[in-house]
C-alpha cells in the first residue's frame, strides 16, 4: 500500500491551492485516482478504500469513547 503517497496527496491538497482546487474537481474515487495519479503521486482506489474504512474505525472509537466517559460521569 501507498500509504505514504496518500500522506503525501493529504499534506499537499491542504498547503497548495493548485493541487486543492484539481482534487476539488473529482466527483468519484475513479477521477479522484486519476487525478492524483496526473499529479505524479502513486496512489490506487485500495489505498482510498482502507483510508476511508480506517477514518470510520477512528471516527466509531472516539463516540465509543466519549459515551462511556459519559456513562462514568453520569451524563448518559
Amino acid at each position: 500500500m501507498s500509504w505514504q503517497e496518500l500522506e503525501r496527496l493529504v499534506n499537499d491538497v491542504e498547503s497548495d491551492g493548485v493541487i486543492r482546487r484539481a482534487m476539488k474537481c473529482c466527483r468519484s474515487q475513479h477521477e479522484f485516482v486519476l487525478a492524483a495519479r496526473r499529479l505524479g503521486y502513486r496512489i490506487t482506489r485500495v489505498d482510498l478504500q482502507l483510508a476511508f474504512e480506517e477514518e470510520q474505525r477512528e471516527l466509531r472509537m472516539a463516540a465509543d469513547q466519549l459515551a462511556a466517559d459519559q456513562l462514568l460521569c453520569g451524563d448518559g
